[in-house]
């Protein structure tokens, strides 16, 4: 059953300092997510993945087209749809457990019920022992361990997580991914997901979504049918890695001869 449908979105910023330029960043983007998918964002840098995210998310107004889920209009953020931030965007002067219960005080759940809660998620990542503890007391990965709970805790639908793990350390990256894949094996939540990481996106992912840029645009949906839990050393998983950086190589090298044309043009 289809969640959500993105129709027609197109993304426009004025330049920076000339107000008489307006840059196109997202170009008639389209694209439908079914129900319990789990799909990755992938493309080269300033293709506008994040910005595509936070659109799905509500925190941007789009310059035309819509974002439907389930069959609504995003407007903007709503309680259907969680998000997770590269940066955590925890509270420091709040313990794991008041972190994780910040959606559902803001939607009113009662103490005890919002404590019940909280536990539940601070359970689901592992961190029980650390819930009377503070962000600053936490690693890097406890602390993104927080962030999805947090994100997690007022049950979304869908949950929004733009490169939750790309500043983390490569161990640490690659047991959150693996535990993130048991969360979603459990919840069944619908799993929007922006990564740099081809590698991450196959590991995840049962649909990649490749963006070509200036302005971005999807270039390729590819379908990744294979069964978890997936070992990069699996010839199939090579072959999709191939794929999907090809077709990124080949943004970035039309993307620099545009560039190149156009420097040209103007020294002429």
């Amino acid at each position: 059953m289809k969640k959500i449908s993105v129709k027609n979105i197109e993304q426009v910023y004025r330049h920076p300092t000339n107000k008489k330029i307006d840059i196109k960043v997202l170009d008639g983007i389209n694209l439908d997510i079914e129900e319990g998918e789990f799909v990755c964002i992938v493309g080269p840098s300033g293709c506008g993945k994040s910005t595509l995210l936070n659109i799905i998310g509500g925190l941007i107004s789009p310059t035309s087209g819509k974002v439907m889920v389930d069959s609504k209009e995003v407007s903007g953020p709503g309680s259907d749809r969680g998000m997770v931030f590269q940066g955590y965007a925890l509270l420091p002067w709040r313990t794991v457990l008041k972190n994780v219960e910040l959606g559902l005080e803001i939607n009113k759940v009662s103490k005890d019920k919002r404590e019940e809660i909280a536990n539940k998620f601070i359970d689901l990542v592992g961190l029980s022992q650390y819930k009377k503890y503070y962000p600053g007391q936490l690693s890097g990965g406890m602390r993104q361990r927080v962030a999805i709970a947090r994100g997690l805790a007022y049950d979304p639908e869908v949950l929004l997580m733009d490169e939750p793990f790309s500043a983390l350390d490569a161990q640490t990256r690659e047991i959150l991914q693996h535990e993130l894949l048991g969360i979603w094996e459990k919840t069944k939540k619908t799993i929007i997901f922006v990564t740099h990481s081809v590698d991450e996106a196959i590991y995840l992912a049962n649909k990649v979504v490749v963006l070509g840029k200036d302005p971005g645009r999807i270039v390729s949906i590819i379908d990744v049918n294979l069964p978890y839990p997936r070992s990069t050393d699996n010839s199939q998983f090579q072959k999709l890695r191939k794929e999907i950086w090809e077709e990124i190589s080949k943004q970035v090298k039309d993307n620099t001869n545009n560039n190149q044309r156009c420097d040209n043009n103007e020294i002429a």
